[in-house]
C-alpha cells in the first residue's frame, strides 16, 4: 500500500525550482519573461534591428560606471580635477573605468546614429508610430545633453574652454540666451557652480529623464509592434512572424558582445588622458569639442554679427523640427527609402553635410599655429598624464599683511614685480608667488637655481612645467634680471615694494659691478600716434614723445592701457607689441573699426575669435579707454612678421 502510495506522488522539485516558483506566483515573472521572448517579428530576425539592444546595454554601461566614478568624484572648482586624477592614477583599473565611460559616451553616439538611420531606411515610423518616432528624437536629445554635461565634469583645460563656448553659443538665443547662459553657468563666470550644476545634471536630472524615456519608447514599440522589412505592410502585417527568441536573441547579445571587446580594448589599449587643471586665463587655449560636436563648431564659423541668430536658432531650429515630424512629413505608407526620394535626398544631404563640417574642422586644425598649438596641448595632456599624482592641497591663509621694506630697494625688485604681475606669473602662482592649486610656491627658488640656471629654465621650461602651462618667457636680458631680482626676495617684506612699471626699466642702466641706476626722467619714452588728437584715424607709422611733453594725459592712458594688453595675456596670442602671432597683427584690425566698435567686439568677441581662444574683455570703462588707447598706438608689423591668412588663428 505505503508502494503504490509512493508510485503516485510527483517527484520533488529542488530548492531552486521552488523559490522560483515563490518568486513567480508574487510577481508573474514567466509570464513577462514570455511576452518579452515571444514576441512576433514580421519577416524573422535581422542583423538590422540589433541597434536599438545595444543603446540599451551602452546605457547600463553608462550608469555602472558613472556611479563607480561618482563614489571617488567631488564637484568643486577646487576638487574636481583633482578626484579625477586621482581616479585615473591612483585608483586600481580606475583609468580603465573611466576610459570606458568616456569611449560608452561615444559608443552611444554612433549607435543612437546607425539605429535611427536604420528606423527611417526601413520606414520602421509609419503605421501609427508617431509616438514612438518622438520619443526616440527627445531621447537623442537627451543623449547629447548627457555628452555635454559630462564634458566639463574633469574640469581640465579642453574642458573648461570647450564649455565656455558652447555657453557662449546659448548665450547668442534672443530674448533668453543671457539668461540661458546664466542659468547653465550659475552666474557670469564658469567655476564651482557651474560644475555643480552641469554635475547635478549628468549624474540625476539626464539620466533620470532617459529612464523615463526609455520605458515610454518600450511600451510604445509594445503597442504598435515591430513593423517588420521594408516591404511588409506597417499597419497589417502580412509576412510570417518569428518569435524574438531565440534568433534575434543570439543576434542581440553578438552585437552587445562586439561593443564590449570593442570597448575594453580601446580603454586597455588606449586610456583617455587627463590634461592640466583649467586655467581661466589661458588665452592661447585653443579649444575643441567632442567629435560628435565638431559639425556644429565648424558651422558656428561661417556665421557673425546679426547673422548668427540664423546660424545658431533659425536653422537647427527647423532642422530639430523636421526631425521630430518626420512621421508627419512622410504620412504615406510607402516604406521602401528609393520610392520616397524626396525624404530620402533630405536626410541624405543632412548626413553628408555633417560628415563634411567634421572633415573640414579636423582638417583646418592641421594647418599653420593652429596644428602647433594643438600639437602642443595635446604633448601637455600626455605629460601630465603621465606625471605623477599630486594631492590637493589646502592654500594657506593670506590674510597676513606683508611688511613693507624698510630702506633702499633696488628698482629692479619693483620693476620685476610689474613684470611677474603683467605676464600673467601671479595668476599660476599667486599674490607674490606664495603658490595655488595651479602652480607651486616660488619662494625660495633663487636659494634652489643659480641665476643662470633659473634664467634657462625660464627661457626653456622643462616637460614638467610645460605640461602646467607654464609658457616660454621670451625677454630682454634687462627683463629678465628684473624679473629674477624679484623672484630672489619672494617671502621676504622686500617683495612687498611698489610695482613699477616695465617701461621705467628702459632708464635703468648697470655699472660694470651690475648695480643698477637710473637716468633722469627725460630719457624715458613710450609710442604714441603721430596725430593723438584723432584717436579714431591712428597713423600708420609711431613716434617717441618724451614723457614730459603736453601730451601727458594721452601718454598715461597708452601706458596703462599696455599694462592691461600684458596682464590680460593679450600678447600671448598677438605678440608683444600686437605684431602677430598665433592671431593676427592688431593695428591693421584697430585700423578698420571705429571706438564703439572697438569696444563692442572686445567685450563680445565673434564666434570666429572665440574659436581661436579669444575671451571676452570685461573691464570698465575707464579701463576700455586705456586699453583703446594703447591698441591706437601700435604700430604696422613690417612684412616679414606680418603672419599670412592661412597661418593665423581665426578672430
Amino acid at each position: 500500500m505505503n508502494g503504490e502510495s509512493n508510485e503516485a506522488m510527483p517527484a520533488s522539485k529542488g530548492v531552486a525550482d521552488r523559490m522560483f516558483d515563490w518568486f513567480d506566483e508574487r510577481t508573474g515573472a514567466k509570464e513577462l519573461m514570455h511576452k518579452v521572448l515571444h514576441e512576433p517579428i514580421p519577416g524573422g530576425a535581422r542583423l538590422a534591428y540589433v541597434f536599438g539592444s545595444g543603446l540599451l546595454f551602452i546605457f547600463l554601461l553608462q550608469v555602472v560606471t558613472g556611479v563607480s566614478l561618482a563614489l571617488y568624484y567631488t564637484p568643486t572648482a577646487e576638487t574636481a580635477h583633482t578626484s579625477v586624477a586621482y581616479i585615473t592614477k591612483q585608483v586600481a583599473g580606475g583609468a580603465f573605468l573611466r576610459s570606458l565611460h568616456s569611449y560608452g559616451s561615444s559608443a552611444m553616439i554612433i549607435v543612437l546614429g546607425l539605429h535611427f538611420l536604420q528606423t527611417f531606411l526601413y520606414g520602421s515610423f509609419k503605421g501609427r508610430r508617431e509616438l514612438l518616432w518622438i520619443s526616440g528624437a527627445l531621447l537623442s536629445f537627451l543623449v547629447l545633453g548627457m555628452g555635454f554635461t559630462g564634458y566639463l565634469l574633469p574640469w581640465d583645460q579642453k574642458a573648461y574652454f570647450a564649455t565656455a563656448v558652447g555657453t557662449n553659443v546659448a548665450g547668442e538665443m534672443p530674448l533668453i540666451g543671457n539668461l540661458l547662459t546664466r542659468l547653465m553657468r550659475g552666474g557670469d563666470t564658469i567655476g564651482t557652480l557651474t560644475v555643480s550644476r552641469f554635475y547635478v545634471a549628468h549624474v540625476f536630472l539626464i539620466p533620470c529623464s532617459i529612464v523615463l524615456f526609455i520605458c515610454a519608447h518600450i511600451f510604445l514599440f509594445r503597442k504598435a509592434g515591430p513593423a517588420g522589412p521594408p516591404n511588409e505592410d506597417p499597419v497589417h502585417p502580412k509576412l510570417a512572424p518569428e518569435p524574438f527568441y531565440p534568433r534575434q536573441v543570439l543576434f542581440d547579445m553578438g552585437f552587445v558582445l562586439l561593443i564590449m571587446a570593442a570597448l575594453a580594448g580601446l580603454a586597455y589599449l588606449h586610456p583617455v588622458t587627463l590634461g592640466p587643471i583649467a586655467n581661466p586665463a589661458d588665452t592661447r587655449f585653443l579649444p575643441r569639442p567632442e567629435w560628435y560636436y565638431l559639425p556644429m563648431f565648424e558651422w558656428l564659423k561661417f556665421w557673425e554679427g546679426s547673422k548668427v541668430v540664423v546660424g545658431i536658432v533659425v536653422i537647427p531650429g527647423l532642422l530639430a523640427m523636421a526631425f521630430f515630424l518626420m512621421p508627419f512629413l512622410d504620412r504615406r505608407l510607402e516604406r521602401l527609402p528609393w520610392r520616397r526620394p524626396i525624404p530620402a535626398l533630405a536626410v541624405a544631404i543632412v548626413v553628408f553635410a555633417m560628415v563634411f563640417l567634421g572633415v573640414k574642422s579636423q582638417l583646418d586644425d592641421k594647418q599653420g599655429p593652429i596644428a602647433e598649438q594643438l600639437d602642443l596641448q595635446a604633448e601637455q595632456e600626455r605629460a601630465y598624464s603621465a606625471a605623477p599624482f599630486q594631492p590637493y592641497v589646502e592654500p594657506k591663509d593670506e590674510a597676513v599683511p606683508v611688511a613693507l621694506p624698510v630702506g633702499p630697494v633696488s628698482p629692479l625688485v619693483g620693476t620685476g614685480r610689474g613684470i611677474f604681475n603683467e605676464r600673467g606669473c601671479s595668476g599660476c602662482h599667486g599674490t607674490m608667488g606664495k603658490g595655488t592649486t595651479i602652480a607651486p610656491s616660488l619662494v625660495g627658488v633663487t636659494g634652489k637655481f643659480s641665476q643662470d640656471q633659473l634664467e634657462a629654465l625660464l627661457r626653456n621650461p622643462n616637460p614638467r612645467m610645460r605640461s602646467g602651462r607654464m609658457p616660454a618667457v621670451d625677454a630682454s636680458p634687462k627683463d629678465m634680471s628684473a624679473l629674477i631680482a624679484y623672484l630672489g626676495v619672494l617671502g621676504t617684506a622686500a617683495a612687498n615694494t611698489p610695482e613699477l612699471h616695465p617701461v621705467l626699466l628702459s632708464k635703468i642702466h648697470f655699472d660694470a659691478d651690475r648695480r643698477p641706476t637710473i637716468t633722469k626722467k627725460s630719457d624715458a619714452i613710450v609710442t604714441v600716434p603721430s596725430n593723438p588728437g584723432t584717436s579714431n584715424s591712428p597713423s600708420p607709422t609711431a613716434q617717441p614723445l618724451p614723457v614730459d611733453t603736453g601730451n601727458g594725459k594721452q601718454i598715461e592712458l597708452a601706458a596703462a592701457g599696455q599694462k592691461l594688453f600684458l596682464r590680460h595675456g593679450c600678447f600671448t596670442c598677438h605678440g608683444r607689441a600686437g605684431a602677430g602671432g598665433l592671431a593676427p597683427a592688431l593695428a591693421p584690425l584697430v585700423a578698420q573699426l571705429s571706438d564703439s566698435q572697438l569696444k563692442s567686439v572686445l567685450a563680445k568677441p565673434t564666434d570666429k575669435m572665440k574659436a581661436g581662444g579669444m575671451p571676452p574683455a570685461e573691464l570698465t570703462s575707464e579701463e576700455m579707454e586705456m586699453l583703446l588707447s594703447y591698441l591706437r598706438t601700435l604700430p604696422n608689423p613690417r612684412p616679414e612678421n606680418q603672419p599670412t591668412a592661412k597661418s593665423v588663428t581665426p578672430q
